[in-house]
C-alpha cells in the first residue's frame, strides 16, 4: 500500500471517526502545553555566584518558585504530573467509536489489505491526530509566551516568558509524542487480529482482575510510616543510618500506594459491581452491578487517573495542615518572646499552586470519564433501544448509568483521599515548637476535613457532572426505531 493511499485512508472515516480524531489532537495539545511549560521551567539560567547574590537567584522573576533553583525541579515535576490523566484521557479517545473502527477495518481486509497495512492504519490514525495536537499545542504556547510577557511595576516576570527550550527539546516534544502514540497503538493492537469478517482478539479478558495490585495500597504508607520509627531507632541504638536507602524507601512507599490505586482501578470496580449485585434491590443498580462485573475495565484509564489526582489531593491537604500548624507556631513562639508577630506564608502559597493542579487534573480525568460513558452509550446504544423497545423505562436506564459510575467512584475516591492523607501525613511529621525555657515541643497537625471534603466531593461531583451529560445521549440513542437496526 502506497503512503499516500496509507493517509488518505487513515484520515478517513464517519463523524465519530472525526470526533475520535479532533479529542485525541486535544489531548495532545493538553499534554504538549505542558511538557513545554516544565521544559521551559527546566531552562531558566542559573546566575554565578557574585557578591549580592550568592544564592545564585534569578531575581528576574516574581514568584520564588521560578526565582530559586532548588525549587525549579519540584515545579517542573509538578508540571509534567499534570500530563498523567492527559495521556489517560488520549487514550480513552483512542477507543471511541470502537465497534465502528472494527468494521471499517474488516472492510479493509475483506478489500484485500494484510493485517500489518491494518495495523500501522490505525498507528498513523493515531500518529497524524497526535502531531496535529502537537503542532496546536507549540503555537499555542508560542502566542501565549508573547502575551504573558508582561513585567510588573518592579521590571519582574510572573512567568519564564523570557527563555525558551532548546531545539532539540521542542523537536522532541512536538514529534515525540506523536511517535509515542502511534508506537502504543502499534504495541496494544499485538493482540489483535483484523480478519475480513470482523476483530478477533487473542487474549480476551475472561478473568476477572485480581486484587495483587489492591494490596499495594496499604503497603505504600506502611513503608513511608516506617521510616520515622526506623531513624529514631537507629538514632537510639548509635547505629549509623544508610542515608541513601532512607530516602529510597519513602519514594518506593509512595510510588508503590500511586502506583497500587492507578493499577487497581479495575478491580475497584469488580469488587463494588459484585458488592452492588449483593446488596441492590431495584433493577438499575441490578443492571448496573452486572455491566461492573462483566466489565470492570470499561474507563479504568481515566478512572486510575482521577484517582492519582485525588491522592495527590490528599497529600496536598496533609501538607497544608502541617505548613499552617509550622505558621502558627512561628507566630506563637514570636509572641511569646515579645517579637513582631511574622510568619513565612511561602509554602501555604505552593500548596495552594497544588490544589490548583490538582482541580485541573480531577476535570481533565472527568472529561476522560465522559468520553468512556458517551463511548459505552453508543456502543450499546442497539441494546439500550431494545430495551426501551420491550418496556424498560428510560429512567431505570439513566438510573443504572448513574450507578455504573458512581458505585466505583465513591469508595476509591475516599481510600485515595485515606492514602494520600497518611502518605503526607508521614512524610511531614510533627511540628516542633520552642517555648520560653528553650524547650522543644512536638504537636501533630489536625485533620483537615475541610481540604479532604472539598478534594473528595469534588471529585464525585465532576463524575455526577460527566454522567448528566452522558445521559443525554443515551436520550438520543434510544429515541428512534431505527437504532434496532444491526447496520
Amino acid at each position: 500500500m502506497r503512503p499516500g493511499a496509507l493517509g488518505r485512508l487513515a484520515l478517513a472515516g464517519t463523524r465519530t471517526d472525526t470526533v475520535r480524531v479532533v479529542l485525541t489532537a486535544f489531548s495532545a495539545a493538553l499534554a504538549t502545553l505542558a511538557g513545554l511549560a516544565a521544559l521551559t521551567v527546566l531552562a531558566i539560567p542559573t546566575p554565578p555566584a557574585t557578591d549580592d547574590n550568592g544564592v545564585r537567584w534569578s531575581q528576574q522573576y516574581s514568584e520564588a518558585l521560578l526565582r530559586e533553583p532548588g525549587l525549579r525541579g519540584g515545579t517542573a515535576f509538578a508540571l509534567l504530573l499534570l500530563a498523567l490523566p492527559v495521556l489517560a484521557l488520549a487514550g480513552q479517545c483512542a477507543r471511541l467509536g470502537a465497534p465502528a473502527r472494527d468494521r471499517r477495518l474488516a472492510a479493509l481486509r475483506l478489500a484485500g489489505a494484510t493485517p500489518g497495512q491494518v495495523t500501522r492504519l490505525a498507528a498513523l490514525e493515531t500518529g497524524v491526530a497526535s502531531l496535529l495536537g502537537t503542532v496546536v499545542g507549540l503555537l499555542v504556547f508560542l502566542v501565549a509566551r508573547e502575551l504573558l510577557d508582561r513585567p510588573d511595576a518592579d521590571g519582574r516576570l510572573a512567568l519564564p516568558t523570557d527563555v525558551l527550550p532548546s531545539p532539540v527539546a521542542l523537536a522532541a516534544v512536538v514529534l515525540g509524542l506523536p511517535a509515542v502514540a502511534a508506537a502504543a497503538t502499534a504495541l496494544l493492537l499485538r493482540r489483535v487480529v483484523t480478519t475480513p469478517f470482523g476483530v478477533v482478539r487473542r487474549a480476551r479478558r475472561d478473568r476477572p482482575p485480581r486484587p495483587w495490585f489492591a494490596l499495594l495500597v496499604p503497603a505504600g504508607p506502611a513503608a513511608v510510616g516506617g521510616y520515622g520509627p526506623l531513624l529514631r531507632w537507629l538514632e537510639r541504638h548509635e547505629v549509623q543510618a544508610p542515608l541513601p536507602y532512607l530516602p529510597i524507601l519513602v519514594a518506593v512507599g509512595g510510588l508503590a500506594a500511586l502506583v497500587g490505586t492507578v493499577l487497581a482501578a479495575g478491580w475497584f470496580s469488580y469488587a463494588a459491581g459484585r458488592l452492588l449485585h449483593r446488596l441492590a434491590r431495584g433493577p438499575a443498580a441490578l443492571l448496573a452491578a452486572r455491566r461492573l462485573v462483566a466489565d470492570p475495565w470499561a474507563g479504568s484509564r481515566t478512572f486510575a487517573a482521577l484517582l492519582a489526582a485525588v491522592l495527590f489531593g490528599g497529600g496536598a491537604a496533609a501538607h497544608r495542615a502541617y505548613f499552617q500548624a509550622r505558621y502558627d507556631a512561628e507566630l506563637a513562639e514570636a509572641r511569646s518572646f515579645g517579637d513582631i508577630p511574622w510568619g513565612d506564608t511561602f509554602y501555604l502559597d505552593t500548596i495552594g499552586l497544588v490544589d490548583l493542579a490538582v482541580a485541573v487534573a480531577v476535570t481533565i480525568a472527568a472529561g476522560g470519564l465522559l468520553v468512556a460513558l458517551v463511548e459505552g452509550i453508543v456502543a450499546r446504544r442497539r441494546a439500550y433501544a431494545a430495551l426501551v423497545a420491550q418496556g424498560v423505562p428510560r429512567g431505570v436506564l439513566g438510573r443504572s448509568v448513574a450507578w455504573q459510575a458512581l458505585a466505583p467512584v465513591v469508595p476509591a475516591v475516599l481510600l485515595a483521599l485515606t492514602v494520600g492523607l497518611l502518605l503526607g501525613r508521614f512524610l511531614a511529621g510533627p511540628v516542633s515548637t520552642s517555648t520560653v525555657d528553650g524547650a522543644k515541643r512536638y504537636v501533630m497537625p489536625g485533620v483537615p476535613l475541610e481540604q479532604l471534603a472539598l478534594v473528595g466531593a469534588g471529585a464525585v461531583a465532576a463524575v455526577a457532572l460527566t454522567v448528566a451529560v452522558g445521559l443525554l445521549f443515551l436520550r438520543a440513542s434510544t429515541t428512534t426505531v431505527e437504532e434496532l437496526r444491526a447496520t
